[in-house]
């Protein structure tokens, strides 16, 4: 079941099945429905396909090398290439920190570091969160201190994703002490590649290990590679936070788990128990829908104001912990085959709720921004 679409809409629908039906490789389209793991290559191939198609950053400006596409049609998009068993287009590079080079980089920075993204030549990762610093950013304490041309960056980062891959990273950084805790944070680029930098794997509870510590001692950075004005950096990272928080809500997302919840809950032995439970979590999904169009209909500014960026993040990712559990539930009742695979997906959708600021903070901006 879907919501009404004119028909512009559904023409732009077509034209990316038709895409997507056509390009995506079928070895990475295996993989993704039937629940095995994708690797970096997986990513990058699809990445270079979509970017030799002009496709490679939907939500960026036409003169930034993006489609200039309006906020529905990246949904659709978005919604198109992930029911069709296509990997999503890594988020760090094309959908953070890419939006916040384009708005607050230099033209020295977009000119050396947007292309990159868009051809797959770059991957990135997220340097936000520390072993003190999680749901409360601001307490931050990794340390930039200028000598000469350079910071010298000394602390560790956590809880990173891919950063076993990637090339750069984009890093809050402590850079004042005195004061409010937010306004003592920059915001800057690292090589991953520079002495100093030491990425160790955290095993994590669907056995994979693509979280890691980085650990940074005497890190030299280029003082060109600071974003903004130093000290300015919290703006920047609630900027990057909002854009985040909304592609967790993915609805793209939410529809392929829910069209491999149908696929398989409709095979014998059927049980109705399941069958009654997704029913409700597909009305769950079209009343998320229905927000997320409210905010599309006000554009980007709208989408990724906090309280609704926030709003979105806390429904998507209760829709896909809803949708894996049913998986398992399914899993444990139909055979023992399809344990081991399902139990992945469902352990990797724990962090959903936790990554990009837990649920329970979410709620408690939405509580404030109504006053409450």
């Amino acid at each position: 079941m879907r919501l009404h679409e004119d028909e512009g809409e559904q023409a732009f629908r077509l034209t990316v099945r038709e895409f997507v039906q056509t390009n995506l490789p079928a070895d990475i389209r295996e993989r993704v429905l039937g629940f095995q793991r994708v690797e970096k290559d997986d990513y990058l191939r699809w990445q270079r396909i979509l970017h030799a198609h002009g496709w490679g950053a939907p939500g960026w400006p036409v003169a930034e090398g993006g489609m200039g596409w309006s906020p529905m049609e990246r949904v659709i998009f978005d919604e198109e290439c992930l029911t069709a068993g296509a990997p999503r287009q890594l988020p760090t590079g094309v959908a953070m920190i890419g939006p916040v080079l384009i708005r607050y980089g230099t033209p020295r920075q977009k000119a050396c570091f947007l292309s990159p993204i868009l051809s797959g030549e770059h991957t990135w990762c997220q340097g936000y969160s520390e072993p003190g610093a999680g749901s409360d950013l601001a307490s931050l304490s990794l340390r930039a201190v200028r000598d000469g041309d350079d910071y010298v960056l000394d602390g560790q980062k956590t809880w990173t994703s891919y950063a076993q891959w990637a090339d750069w990273m984009f890093c809050l950084v402590r850079t004042r002490r005195e004061g409010k805790p937010q306004a003592g944070i920059s915001f800057l680029l690292v090589d991953m590649k520079s002495p100093g930098v030491t990425v160790s794997p955290i095993r994590s509870i669907d056995e994979s290990s693509d979280l890691n510590e980085v650990f940074l001692d005497s890190v030299r950075v280029p003082a060109h590679l600071l974003i903004g004005e130093e000290n300015a950096g919290w703006e920047i990272a609630k900027f990057l936070l909002g854009n985040e928080r909304a592609t967790i809500a993915g609805l793209g997302a939410c529809r392929r788990l829910l069209s491999q919840c149908q696929r398989l809950v409709s095979q014998p032995p059927r049980d109705p128990r399941l069958a009654d439970r997704l029913v409700h979590l597909e009305i769950e999904l079209l009343a998320h829908e229905w927000s997320l169009r409210r905010f599309l209909a006000g554009g980007d500014e709208c989408l990724f104001e906090p309280a609704n960026a926030s709003l979105l993040k806390v429904r998507g990712s209760e829709i896909q912990q809803g949708l894996s559990t049913l998986l398992m539930d399914w899993a444990a009742s139909a055979s023992t085959q399809h344990v081991e695979l399902l139990s992945r997906v469902y352990f990797d959708l724990r962090k959903i709720s936790i990554f990009g600021g837990t649920n329970e903070v979410q709620r408690s901006l939405i509580a404030k921004s109504l006053g409450v």
